[in-house]
């Protein structure tokens, strides 16, 4: 986690916030006091974390909350009113919000910042492993694509087509998708 944002309408929520964030060691910090600056700012780019320290000057704070779930860029953290804290968490937990009790407990809220990163952390892996197989899907598919060509303009078979990519691969030391390419462009409409 880098970087993170506190949507809080008071001074005071900003301070201690960002005092217990830089203590978990991040630095890069956006403080923001209204539900309507956070979602302009998450417009310009995202953040690895979004506090929100309810109620927010111009809404409760859970309307956000659910939308930057949704949006899934980063974890969400909602600071509840006590008063609030049974009724607002069963409503947001489901969307992957976490949620802690006013006044907050350093221990405890430590401990949800804690969740928030390895969620984190888990999350990025899982897109970066989303992203790796969805371009092993796409070279696999120009590839089939290509050998469907050989298999239509040169009278292969399939394995024929197969050893033909490979081996201009190796011959060439390309990527089978780059001569996969160079065959579909040539032989293109």
């Amino acid at each position: 986690m880098d970087s993170a944002l506190i949507v809080s309408g008071g001074e005071r929520g900003i301070e201690v916030l960002s005092q217990i964030l830089h203590q978990a060691g991040l630095e890069r910090l956006a403080t923001v006091p209204t539900a309507a600056r956070a979602r302009q700012l998450l417009m310009e780019g995202t953040f690895s974390l979004c506090l929100i320290n309810a109620p927010l000057p111009d809404e409760t704070g859970e309307r956000l909350a659910l939308d930057l779930a949704a949006r899934g860029e980063c974890e969400v953290v909602l600071c509840l009113r006590a008063q609030e804290f049974e009724q607002v968490s069963s409503r947001v937990e489901g969307a992957g919000v976490l949620t802690v009790s006013k006044p907050l407990h350093r221990t405890l809220f430590w401990n949800t910042l804690k969740v928030a990163m390895a969620t984190h952390r888990r999350v990025q892996r899982f897109r970066a492993e989303n992203a790796r197989l969805s371009r092993m899907l796409e070279d696999m598919r120009v590839i089939d694509r290509a050998k469907w060509q050989l298999i239509t303009h040169r009278g292969l078979s399939e394995e024929e087509a197969h050893r033909f990519l490979e081996k201009q691969s190796m011959d060439t030391r390309r990527s089978k998708r780059e001569v996969a390419e160079e065959i579909l462009r040539a032989y293109a409409p």
